[in-house]
Parts: structure tokens; sequence; C-alpha cells
């Protein structure tokens, strides 16, 4: 085993040591060493005048303890390690019975990992009943949120010019559903990815000055265009379709559920496409960033064709569908 600088040998007549000098060079506390004794793990010898003393074996028996400790291996199930280096090994998860720990210890990880998961799942369940509370949910699936007269036009800047032809990166994501999705790895067929700014809930005021913000209203009326195309779409060759914004996923998730939208949300709290592709954002009061509108067009992991700026976004599924009858597969 080789030792964290600082916990080399003691350099010292037959190589023994105090307690407290073991602790210092191991770098755990006095009395996590007398711990360990007390559960059988290491036996110092005693001096004539009655004082611990502790050996260079002691000291990596120590360290070892230490370092199962950090990752999750907790002293009371160190003793088959510690019997590997006493058997001569100089590792201690070299021997059958260290691996098995191992084994144990994983099982018990994914246990807990479940049980986590479904905690969640219901979690998210019943956020979505609870906030489905707070207002009426209609039959009609028609567009909640009418565009208003006079909304600024955006202007193209340029930004997406450098998109078309560019691979989309290694990037997984969450998704509003619970899952998770590697932008490089869509599968076959063409996939459309809108990204949106952000979306409002009743009762929630949007940012002050939206609407005088070129491009940013009408998130939750482009998501409505795209669900009530979502057939259509496919027929022309789109085999997926998602939603991208920076929105948590459970707050996309309630999108989903409220507009009864057939397909699944993209988080990105961390703008991690937009560092990696050069997207171009916008900032809102109350947000130091958003998405700005924009649609990707994905085939065999590239970008194909990009949609930018959109306007008005109440009718962009249809442009999207127009531009698929153009350019067949």
């Amino acid at each position: 085993m080789t030792l964290p600088p600082g916990t080399g040998f003691m350099v010292l007549v037959g190589g023994k040591m105090r307690i407290g000098e073991l602790a210092q060079r191991a770098g755990v506390s006095v009395k996590a060493v007398r711990y360990y004794e007390q559960l059988g793990l290491i036996e110092p010898s005693r001096e004539a005048n009655g004082y611990r003393s502790f050996s260079q074996d002691h000291l990596r028996a120590v360290v070892e303890i230490r370092r199962l400790n950090t990752v999750g291996i907790s002293p009371l199930r160190a003793a088959p390690f510690i019997e590997c280096l006493d058997n001569g090994h100089q590792h201690g998860d070299e021997c059958v019975s260290s691996l098995a720990v191992y084994r144990d210890a994983i099982a018990e990880l994914n246990r807990i990992i479940d049980a986590l998961s479904e905690r969640r799942t219901v979690l998210q369940e019943r956020l979505h009943l609870g906030a489905n509370k707070t207002f009426k949910k209609e039959d009609s699936v028609t567009d909640p949120v009418p565009l208003p007269q006079g909304l600024p036009i955006p202007e193209d800047d340029g930004a997406a010019d450098h998109l078309p032809g560019t691979r989309m990166p290694e990037l997984t994501l969450a998704t509003s559903d619970g899952g998770s999705v590697d932008l490089s790895r869509l599968g076959p067929g063409r996939t459309v990815i809108y990204l949106y700014p952000l979306t409002g809930r009743p009762g929630v005021d949007l940012p002050e000055g939206w609407d005088a913000i070129p491009g940013a209203r009408g998130c939750s009326t482009e998501a409505c265009d795209f669900r009530d195309h979502f057939e259509v779409l496919r027929e022309a060759g789109i085999s997926r379709v998602f939603g991208f914004s920076s929105q948590e996923p459970s707050y996309q998730a309630e999108l989903v559920s409220r507009l009864r939208l057939p397909f699944t949300m993209i988080s990105d709290g961390a703008f991690a496409l937009a560092e990696q592709l050069r997207l171009p954002t916008f900032a809102a009061p109350d947000h130091d960033r958003l998405y700005a509108r924009l649609t990707l067009i994905v085939s065999r992991g590239m970008i194909e064709h990009v949609f930018y700026p959109i306007f008005p976004p109440n009718t962009h599924a249809q442009q999207v569908l127009t531009w698929l009858e153009a350019n067949p597969r």
C-alpha cells in the first residue's frame, strides 16, 4: 500500500510509536484509534511502563480503515481488509473476503437509490396533483394563452448561423418524465428540439416587461401547436419531439400534464448546451439567463436545420411541417 503524504513509516528504533504519533501520521483522531482497537482491528503491544506501543503494521492498518471509511465502508466492516494485509498482501482488497464487502456495499447502495427514486416519483406526482388543484382544468385542450396583439417581432442577429452541420454534443440532461436523454444518441430518424425561454403557470405572473422582449412571449402556445400537430409531424418523418428550456423537470412536468403534451421536455438549468453549441440566450427581470426561442432538426447526431428567429410561435409547428414536406428524407 502507498501511504499518503505525512503517513510514512516511523523512523524510530524498532519502528514503534505512541498512540498520538500513530493518529497524527494516519490522519485520524486518537479517539478513532482507540475505537479501532476496541473493534479488534489493531492490537497494540504494551511497554513496561504500560503505554500502548504501535508498529508500522498498525499505521498501515489505520490508513486502510480511514480510506475505506471515505468510500462508505465503515470500520465495522473493515476486518477482511485488515486480515488481507496481515496475510502479506500489498493491498487490503486483494482477497476474496474483501471483495465480498465491496459487493455488499454496492448492493446496499442500489437499494437506497431505488428507494430514493421511488420516493422522488411519488413526490413529483404529488407536486403535479397539488399544482393542478390551484386551477380548474378545462376539458378543452385548445390554446389556453392566446398571443396578444402588437408583439415585437424578433430580428435575425445571426446568432444561429453556425449551427447547421454541427454535431450534437455528448450531453445527458434530465427530462420531465423523471428520466434523461443523451443528446448525441437520439436514435434513428429526425428529431425536433424546440428551445423556449420559460413557461408560466395559471395565476403566476410572467417577468415584468415580458411582452416587450422580442420573441419571449408564446411558450405555452408554441407547445400547444406542437401538441396539435404531433401526429402529422410523425407522419412527415419526425421520430421524436422535445421541448427544451432551463426550467426544472418538475416545473416542465406540470406543463406536460396541464397541456396534455404527447412529448417530454428536456431541462438544462446549467445552460450546458448553450455553452457547447454557443446558443443565443438573453436576460429578463429575475432571470439572469434564458434560452432564446430556437428549433433544431437533428438527424444522425447532426444538426440538419435550424429555425431562428421564430415568430409567431403559435404556428411554429406548422412552419416545421412545411419545411419537412419540402425536405423529405
